[in-house]
Parts: C-alpha cells; sequence; structure tokens
C-alpha cells in the first residue's frame, strides 16, 4: 500500500513538470524601459514564450541597482513561473556592498543560464570638449569635482567600472546612480550629466545618431561591432577590465525538472539565429550556460568583484 502511494505520488510529481508551465511566465527586469536588461528582455520574450507555450510577461521593477527585483525573485514561489534577468551588479556585486542585502544570491537562487556578456561604453556628451578617454580624464583632473558619470544603479557593472577606472587613472569624478540605464542615457543626452558607463544597448542608437561621443570600451579587447573604439586598457590604464553580464535566475527550490525545462528552452532560443542577430545588433553576445556553469561563473564574480570593492573603497552613497 505504501509503495503504491509513493508510486502516485512520484507520477503526479512528473505530470506535473510535464505540464510545466500551465500559466504565463512573468520575466522581471530589475530596471526602468530602455536599458539593457529591458531590451535582451523583450527580444527574448516573444521567442522564448513560443517555446515554452505560454505568453512571457516582461515586468520592470526597477530600484537599488536591480536588488529590488533581484529580492523579489528570492521570495517568488519555486514552481518556475517568475523568471529574472539579473544583472552583474545584484547577483555578485551587491553582496559586498550591502550590509543588509535581503538575499543571498548563492542560497536563495536557482541558476538557470547565462544570456549575454558584452563591454561598457565610456560615453560622454557632445559638449564635453575631449576627443579621447585620456583628454576627458585630463578635464576632469584639472577641475575635480566638476565632471560626472552616470550610472543604471549603485552597485551596478556601470558603478563599479567608474568606480575603477576612478581609481586607476586617480581622478575625481563625481557618480551619479539612475533607476536603469534608460533614465541615465536621457540624463546625458539633456546634459544633466557629462558621462555615462553605458551598455551597448542604450548607447548604440544616440552614437549612430551623432547625441553622443564614445570614448572608450571597458571590456579586454576591442570589441569587434565597435572596432574604431579602444579599450580603457589601450587609453592608458593597462589592466584595467570590466565586463557586463545578465543571467537568468528562479527562487532556489524551483525543481531540477523545471529549471531544466527553463535551461533548454532559454538555450534554444540564445542559439536562434533572429535572436542572435537582434541581440549582437545591439552590442549584445549571446552566451548561453548550464546551470552548473553559471554558478560556478557566478561564484568567480562574487570574488573578483568583492576585491575590487575592497581595494576601490566602494561605499553605498
Amino acid at each position: 500500500m505504501k509503495k503504491t502511494v509513493i508510486a502516485a505520488l512520484a507520477l503526479a510529481a512528473t505530470s506535473a513538470f510535464a505540464q510545466y508551465p500551465t500559466r504565463p511566465i512573468t520575466l522581471v527586469v530589475g530596471f526602468a524601459p530602455g536599458g539593457g536588461t529591458d531590451t535582451v528582455s523583450r527580444v527574448m520574450q516573444g521567442p522564448l514564450g513560443a517555446r515554452l507555450g505560454q505568453q512571457v510577461i516582461v515586468d520592470n521593477k526597477p530600484g537599488a541597482g536591480g536588488n529590488i527585483a533581484t529580492d523579489m525573485a528570492a521570495k517568488s514561489a519555486p514552481d518556475g513561473h517568475l523568471l529574472h534577468l539579473a544583472n552583474v551588479g545584484s547577483l555578485t556585486v551587491a553582496p559586498h556592498l550591502v550590509s543588509n542585502l535581503p538575499y543571498d544570491p548563492m542560497r536563495d537562487l536557482a541558476p538557470v543560464s547565462t544570456a549575454v556578456i558584452f563591454p561598457n561604453l565610456v560615453v560622454i556628451h557632445p559638449s564635453v570638449p575631449a576627443k579621447t578617454l585620456r583628454e576627458f580624464i585630463k578635464l576632469a583632473k584639472d577641475s575635480p569635482g566638476k565632471y560626472t558619470y552616470g550610472s543604471s544603479g549603485i552597485g551596478g557593472a556601470g558603478h563599479l567600472a567608474g568606480e575603477l577606472m576612478k581609481m586607476m587613472a586617480k581622478v575625481d569624478l563625481v557618480h551619479v546612480p539612475f533607476k536603469g540605464g534608460g533614465p541615465a542615457m536621457q540624463a546625458m543626452l539633456g546634459g544633466q550629466i557629462h558621462s555615462y558607463f553605458a551598455t551597448p544597448v542604450a548607447a548604440g542608437p544616440h552614437l549612430k545618431a551623432g547625441k553622443a561621443k564614445a570614448l572608450a570600451t571597458t571590456g579586454p579587447k576591442r570589441d569587434p561591432l565597435m572596432p574604431d573604439v579602444p579599450t580603457v586598457a589601450e587609453s592608458g590604464y593597462p589592466g584595467y577590465e570590466a565586463t557586463n553580464w545578465y543571467a537568468f535566475v528562479v527562487a532556489a527550490k524551483t525543481p531540477p525538472e523545471i529549471v531544466a525545462r527553463l535551461n533548454k528552452e532559454i538555450v534554444a532560443t540564445l542559439k536562434d539565429p533572429k535572436v542572435v542577430e537582434l541581440l549582437r545588433n545591439q552590442g549584445v553576445e549571446p552566451s548561453p550556460s548550464t546551470p552548473e556553469e553559471l554558478r560556478s561563473f557566478m561564484k568567480k564574480e562574487l570574488d573578483t568583484w568583492g576585491r575590487v570593492v575592497k581595494e576601490a573603497n566602494i561605499q553605498v552613497q
């Protein structure tokens, strides 16, 4: 009798996993519309929804550098119906910056797949009289505290990239955080800030329109989509590197079978030629992974950014 009950429960569980998802998937993004995570989510939502057999609804929950959305994902029902596209900041930087962070990314979240990896861009308003990063740094050194740089939020990749550059260049640039890449870019276009550590997604259209100037990329080598833009390292700061990335995660206790299904469909979506083309046109490279590879990558990034936060003495403002 006992074996029969156990077998029935196992069959019911298997059937439930086979039916997943049973309703629309909410894809939570931690930034306002118009930024990098939002754009990547909207490129993927249609094709991913088609593969899952349910509508994927993007839900923007901006604030605290993406931490509000990541906390929401960590506390969500572990049934795979809330998916979160998180960034490097909320997953691997915030634990070193926020003493009362309400979640532990390694404990409270289940990795699904890396989404994209890319460098940030150092962009400036056309009114700033600099043609190179060296010239911009000289302007800032000649007028300490006058020049500003924006980011998509405290503890995000842009913030860390800016603080690392300040440390290596020994320059006084004032950090101005926003609730996403879209608002930060609009502030720079409006002349409210002088420069911005932008994602290619947020900066691309404005660079093409001549409304912003790209001085450097923050990656280890030149971006093949922007071969004429030098790296920060090439611009006089050897050893500088600050890449950005987004990854899909769900609540920690989500059944492995559901995580596996999500991984399968997300990886297939990221390999879809149309999706690849759309993402590359935005300046980001699709980088699917297994859940295990993402967990290992997150641990490595946690260690790396922990050292940067400590050495640069980065403080939550």
